[in-house]
Order: C-alpha cells, then structure tokens, then sequence
C-alpha cells in the first residue's frame, strides 16, 4: 500500500532523513522504532507532505504522492495522527470529531459519527465536553477517533502511547489492533515503547539518524539482543 524509496527529507538545511527506503503492505500493522532525534515524527510528516521530500519517492496504492499538497494525501486515503494528540482544545468533542470528517469534503456523516462513538464510548458521554479538559488517554481517543472519520486506508500513529500510565497505554494498543483487524485499516506506528510496538507489529524498521538501520517482523525484532540491550532492557522503554 505505502512504498518509500530513496526518501530525503528536512528542515531548512539541515536534513533529518537520509534515503529511507520501506514498505508498508496493505492490511498490515508496520511499526518504527528509534531514540528521540532520529527522524520518526519528520518521516510522518513528509508522508503528509509538510515537509517536502528534497530527494525520492512515494507511492501510496500505487499513486505518486510525493509532491502532492496535504489536503489531496488526506483525501486519497491517509490520515496522520500526529505526536502529541494535538486535539482543539477549546472545541468539544463533537466538534474535534466532525473536523476529521472534512478531507471527505462535507460535514462528517452521522453513521460515520455513530460508528466512532461506538468504538470510544466514552467520548459519547463527554460529547458537548471540551476537549482540552478530557484526560490523556480520552485525548489520544479522540486524536484516532477523528483521524478515522475521514475513513482512510492507511492510518499514521505517532507515539500514541506518548505520557499515558501503563494501564492506559495497553489499552490504545489493544485499540490499535482492533482497528486493523476488525477495520481492515492498514496502520504504519511510531512508536518509543518499543516492546509494545514491535508486539503489535507484522513487520518492524529501526531508524537511526534519518536512515533505517535493522528491519524484519515485529518478533524477530524483539528477540534481537541488539534490540534489547538498546530499547528493551533499559533502553529507551521496557515493558509495562
């Protein structure tokens, strides 16, 4: 579904990917691992265009996206939700919901609205609250539930399990799962805890310093002793 090849990518002069070359196959769960700095969030952003690609290619179900403006990436089928949550806060939830109905070029269709709040129900108890006073984990609800009324075909996670308790964060990524299985939505996860993310993963990348460095399935990632040693035992997240 997602092909990259020979990706460059940066900000200004200063370049934070240096030939990313990866794919992301339909129906799939592929996750990115890497330290803080190593260019997972640039890489996410350039899929959705901002920024530009300086060198390579996308193709995205066989499409060239790679000089595409954002608005037609999301209306082709790929939604981003971005590190951070980054909700309206002063907007309810229902307001933040039907934005992410907008790529589609109308107001968000209320069976599209009804099947979100079935899947978060507790963002239909707190409809008319703001969302800037919901929780972390109901923040992060509802980044992925307004990122999928836009009904894409590939869903961008960046660090969704970023200041959440470990209660809390298991229960995104059982999320996470449900909506590639029962969806059938192809997922591409950045993600710091490594040993969640490469759990979830089909199939698994590490990116050090803008190029990708180790890749193969999310088990045999796992069972990598370098892997290990750099993200697992006392590295950048252990198991919770």
């Amino acid at each position: 579904m997602l092909s990259i090849s020979g990706l460059h990518s940066g900000y200004g002069q200063i370049e934070a990917l240096h030939g990313i070359d990866l794919k992301v196959p339909p129906g799939s769960i592929v996750t990115l691992i890497g330290a803080n700095g190593a260019g997972k969030t640039t890489l996410l952003s350039t899929l959705c265009g901002h920024p530009r690609a300086t060198d390579g290619q996308i193709l995205f179900d066989g499409m060239d996206i790679t000089h595409w403006p954002t608005h037609q990436i999301a209306r082709a089928g790929l939604a981003h939700c971005p590190e951070g949550r980054r909700v309206f806060p002063r907007m309810t939830v229902l307001e933040n919901l039907e934005l992410g109905g907008t790529p589609l070029g109308a107001k968000a269709n209320a069976d599209d609205l009804e099947k979100i709040l079935d899947r978060f129900p507790r963002l239909r108890e707190r409809l008319t609250q703001r969302a800037g006073t919901l929780s972390g984990g109901e923040q992060q609800m509802l980044a992925i539930g307004r990122a999928l009324m836009s009904r894409p075909r590939l869903l961008l996670l960046d660090e969704p399990s970023l200041g959440l308790a470990p209660l809390i964060v298991r229960q995104i990524f059982e999320l996470i799962e449900t909506i590639n299985i029962q969806e059938k939505i192809t997922i591409f996860l950045v993600e710091q805890n490594a040993y969640h993310g490469l759990k979830l993963a089909h199939h698994a990348h590490v990116l050090v310093q803008g190029r990708v460095t180790l890749s193969g399935s999310g088990a045999e990632l796992l069972a990598n002793p370098e892997i290990r040693a750099h993200y697992l035992e006392g590295g950048l997240t252990t198991q919770t």
